[in-house]
């Protein structure tokens, strides 16, 4: 998923103890945020609430909701999780999940569900980017591209599995004078250095050999794409499928390509979406290596299973329009959440949103109580609206009312 691909990495391996490190999955390092995780969640005032309407199915809830039940039923029931000044264990999570799916299904009016939820539950909102809720709402999905098992023809542009030169540093492991960082590198010569970035693998080809290839894609910027989202599929011309997922990050950081196609006005800011670099690289093919190079962090694959959905950072599968990643350092995963706002409607514009989500991801460039990325689903529509999706709206989530006067 795009924000998988958004690390961090050293400059040089003798700065190391200066930087923030690339890390995988939901795993967090570095400085606590500002603000932290006791004061981005805020209590809702019962005669504030929202009207919790669903503009989406029931069946996707409950697969979402399996989902996060799927992950709860594994873990040590003690494992706790935080909701702002509040806390639950793993059990009570699961117990809440269960309740609230039990109560959902009973009551489909909007009116009713709100007045049961508001006996049982309080209703935490994030204080958002503004500190008054505003958040930031942003989509991906997961690409479904046309490939080659070899190359051939046009399919020479590889979807790498990751390097056999790649390697994880663990600082800890060293002593604990050393920060709590994981460092990406290559080691070559008996030395450890920074792993090559996107223009030297791409464009020299510095890793032929050493890598796996998953597939071969007809064009550069598919791929590049489909790092930034970190998941998808490779459909081969027997009609077969390979599902990718994010496996590791050559750790160089991330640099946004929209923000420089802005800053030498080569783009529009009307014009920026997924869509529009897409149709200004193919038009402008003479900017495509400066451009694509202009991002340094390069995506490393692995293959998953091509039933259900692809994995979110805690291994279980995301569900489109259910699924949202947000900032893990400062929201509780797996949780029950909702969402109000706008968002791309198909065919052009903008429609309503109002929804219940599960908090099952997280990314890199999703940082603050103030962004939330939510997951539109696999193939060309979900990422015609992922790639529109660029609205403001409220976040919420529900926390029991009993487990608050402990």
């Amino acid at each position: 998923m795009k924000t998988l691909s958004a690390r961090l990495h050293p400059a040089r391996w003798f700065a190391v103890m200066a930087v923030l490190a690339m890390l995988a999955g939901c795993v967090t390092t570095g400085p606590p945020p500002s603000p932290t995780a006791n004061n981005t969640l805020r209590v809702v005032p019962e005669g504030d609430w929202p009207l919790l309407l669903d503009d989406l199915d029931a069946r996707s809830f409950f697969q979402a909701a399996e989902s996060s039940l799927g992950y709860l039923r594994k873990v040590s029931p003690d494992k706790r999780f935080t909701f702002g000044p509040y806390q639950m264990s793993a059990a009570q999570m699961a117990a809440m999940l269960e309740d609230l799916k039990d109560l959902l299904y009973r009551l489909p009016d909007p009116v009713s569900r709100s007045q049961a939820l508001q006996q049982k539950y309080v209703l935490l909102e994030s204080v958002g980017r503004d500190g008054k809720g505003e958040v930031l709402m942003t989509g991906y999905y997961e690409p479904v591209l046309k490939a080659r098992r070899q190359a051939q023809g046009s399919f020479k542009y590889a979807v790498y599995a990751m390097p056999e030169d790649l390697v994880w540093i663990d600082l800890r492991q060293f002593g604990e004078q050393y920060p709590a960082k994981r460092l990406v590198g290559q080691v070559k010569n008996h030395r450890v250095r920074p792993y090559p970035d996107r223009e030297a693998i791409d464009y020299k080809k510095v890793i032929e050999g050493k890598a796996e290839v998953l597939g071969y894609v007809s064009d550069p910027v598919e791929v590049f794409f489909l790092h930034i989202q970190g998941s998808g599929q490779l459909e081969f011309e027997d009609g077969a499928r390979r599902r990718v997922g994010y496996a590791s990050s050559n750790g160089q950081p991330y640099r946004s390509i929209g923000k420089m196609l802005l800053n030498k006005k080569l783009m529009e800011p009307g014009s920026m979406s997924m869509q529009g670099i897409k149709a200004f690289l193919e038009a402008s093919p003479q900017y495509l290596r400066q451009v694509l190079s202009h991002n340094p962090s390069y995506v490393f694959f692995r293959p998953l299973p091509v039933i259900g959905g692809p994995l979110g950072c805690f291994g279980q599968p995301l569900t489109g329009g259910r699924s949202v990643a947000t900032d893990r350092r400062l929201f509780p995963g797996l949780t029950l959440g909702y969402i109000t706002g706008t968002m791309p409607a198909t065919g052009g514009g903008s429609e309503p949103l109002a929804r219940f989500v599960f908090n099952q991801d997280t990314g890199g460039a999703i940082r603050g109580p103030g962004r939330l990325d939510l997951f539109f689903g696999s193939g060309p529509q979900a990422g015609e609206l992922a790639g529109r999706m660029k609205h403001k709206g409220k976040l919420y989530f529900f926390f029991p009312r009993e487990l608050m006067k402990r």
